[in-house]
């Protein structure tokens, strides 16, 4: 078919407008002969009919198996070299009991950047030591349970905490381990790494400074520095940032050293999913070759030895294991003025077909805060109608309320259809809201042809618990 003059230079008119297209979509997602999407054996028909739409439907054995590919890809590339590796889930992708369970069975630690986070993991029954607790701001209560609790390591963000963290230790009784945040001054996402003396950010401290830092951290009994800390960005392709960031850190390690004991090197997350077919992330097991193969390198060059190497995956775990199940309620065709890449009219005009459903930027915000892409498909058939290109919009009061800026589907979409939009398993749930007081969706969990809820879903008399009008109106 002819592309569609609104649609962006990405999307590929070509591809089948019922296909899904492997990498976007967990593992065991087909289509059946019916044309119903399936997930682990169950039809999304099956699903919506039990617990409704919007939905969070993931392939458990998908998030596991990924948990597991991730650890064992880390563990194979730094023991190749010598090294040892350690791997922390991020739970601010996506954070529940059940998939800290998952993560923690697969050999993972978990990271946490809340005292809720926190509550979440101890909640699973998780081993406390497996815990990182990281944040720019925490509480004085937030730290004082990590370090009662006894949390693995807290990263220190700031000169201020060194001081709130040493107390919180003593007055416990405890030796609390700690890393410090170093921006390495590489920024994955502009393409270009460079190093600047003073970071614009509000994470961490800059590489000139980190000695002063450590040598604070070490001048308190209670504290045990283990090591820095770095992350560079998210959704980035590509291994180069990484490495130059690893290299930069591991100067810096080094010198460390000279004051004492360093034996860690936490290089964070930010490791990229595809959300379109357009989209080619850097398979895992080539960014933990690359790591280790540039901190072998340095290791050797600044003649010390391989630092047991952290890193943070979240996105890279959960990312593709969901996607988010919905139902169309209405369609309309809007002619829109095509213009050129400088806004000037063309003269042309092309049709762009909204379908909107039953959720939004409550259930995704991701799109309206970042003008992220994702797919989306029919879900409960098939059809060999024209593509048409489309844009899913959500229900809530705003016009920034998309979810799909541009895919192709098949012409004849129209309400009462289930769409599914695919890898939704990080930062969807986690950024969910009660805007327009919708109630945030459930989280369903699907492993051989069985479904079962993992985060049950809102309902209005949630909503309306806290409201204390209500409350005092029924007494």
């Amino acid at each position: 078919m002819t592309a569609n003059q609104l649609a962006p230079d990405w999307l590929d008119a070509s591809v089948d407008s019922n296909a899904l297209v492997r990498g976007i979509w967990a593992e065991s997602v087909l289509r059946t002969e019916s044309g119903q999407i399936n997930i682990a054996g169950v039809t999304v028909s099956e699903l919506a009919s039990k617990f409704g739409t919007p939905l969070f439907v993931v392939d458990e054995l998908h998030a596991r198996n990924r948990a597991f590919e991730v650890r064992e890809s880390f563990d194979n590339a730094l023991s190749a070299v010598g090294g040892t590796a350690q791997v922390y889930y991020a739970g601010k992708a996506f954070l529940c009991t059940e998939v800290v369970r998952w993560v923690a069975e697969a050999g993972l630690n978990v990271d946490v950047a809340s005292g809720g986070e926190l509550a979440v993991a101890l909640a699973a029954g998780l081993d406390p030591a497996r815990i990182g607790l990281h944040g720019n701001n925490k509480s004085q209560p937030e730290i004082e349970r990590a370090v009662g609790v006894g949390v693995g390591t807290i990263v220190i963000d700031s000169l201020v905490e060194i001081g709130r963290v040493a107390d919180a230790a003593r007055r416990a009784g405890k030796t609390q381990r700690v890393r410090l945040r170093v921006n390495s001054g590489v920024h994955a996402h502009t393409h270009s790494f460079l190093a600047t003396a003073h970071e614009d950010q509000k994470f961490g401290v800059t590489i000139a400074d980190a000695p002063a830092l450590v040598a604070e951290i070490r001048s308190h009994a209670s504290l045990e520095f283990v090591g820095l800390h770095c992350h560079i960005g998210s959704q980035i392709f590509g291994t180069d940032g990484f490495a130059e960031s690893a290299a930069r850190l591991l100067a810096l390690h080094a010198e460390l050293l000279k004051g004492g004991p360093v034996p860690e090197l936490n290089l964070g997350g930010g490791f990229g999913i595809a959300y379109t077919p357009a989209d080619e992330p850097t398979p895992i097991a080539e960014i933990a070759q690359e790591i280790a193969s540039v901190v072998s390198a340095e290791c050797v060059r600044l003649g010390i030895e391989i630092p047991v190497i952290c890193v943070e995956p979240g996105r890279a775990v959960i990312g593709t294991s969901t996607f988010t199940l919905y139902e169309v309620g209405t369609t309309k065709d809007v002619t829109v003025d095509v213009v050129d890449e400088n806004g000037v009219s063309t003269g042309q005009t092309a049709v762009r077909k909204y379908v909107s459903v039953d959720g939004g930027m409550s259930d995704n915000a991701r799109p309206a805060l970042y003008g992220a892409d994702y797919s989306v498909r029919i879900a409960n058939r098939v059809s060999d109608a024209e593509p048409a290109l489309v844009r899913i919009a959500g229900k809530h009061c705003e016009s920034g309320d998309i979810l799909v800026y541009a895919d192709y589907l098949p012409g004849d979409v129209h309400p009462g259809d289930l769409l599914a939009i695919p890898a939704t398993g990080a930062y969807c749930w986690s950024l969910a809201s009660n805007y327009n007081y919708l109630t945030r969706p459930p989280v369903v969990a699907v492993k051989d042809g069985v479904a079962r809820v993992i985060v049950r879903g809102e309902t209005e008399e949630d909503l309306l618990a806290r409201d204390m009008g209500v409350i005092r109106k029924a007494q």
